[in-house]
């Protein structure tokens, strides 16, 4: 059971996004995900600034999900001319998937006992 299902984001974080919860659309097909991307940048409103970022529970490390979605992101960009920035994000940071570059973070939460 996934608690957390995968979310793919299109856009600029902060502003215009397009997202789409993986829990009942996983297409098999890459066409069909290159499809979903393309359809996501002309939702969130193309900009040269565009990045495409997978939210999900887990490592960071490489994932099925992750390679799924790099392919169709890639065909989508490429399809556009445009220059692709792929992440994966968790709750304890982000990774590239092609360059394996990435931060990590600690969440800080408050002391509520004080």
């Amino acid at each position: 059971r996934i608690t957390h299902p995968p979310v793919l984001h299109v856009g600029e974080p902060g502003l215009a996004v397009a997202s789409l919860s993986l829990r009942e659309v996983e297409p098999s097909d890459q066409g069909l995900r290159t499809d979903v991307v393309a359809a996501l940048r002309a939702r969130a409103g193309v900009t040269s600034d565009q990045l495409v970022w997978l939210t999900r529970g887990g490592a960071l490390e490489l994932q099925d999900v992750d390679a799924c979605w790099l392919a169709g992101a890639r065909a989508a960009f490429e399809e556009a001319c445009a220059p692709l920035t792929f992440v994966v994000v968790n709750r304890r940071g982000w990774r590239d998937p092609r360059s394996g570059v990435g931060r990590t973070w600690a969440r800080v939460r408050p002391n509520l006992d004080d």
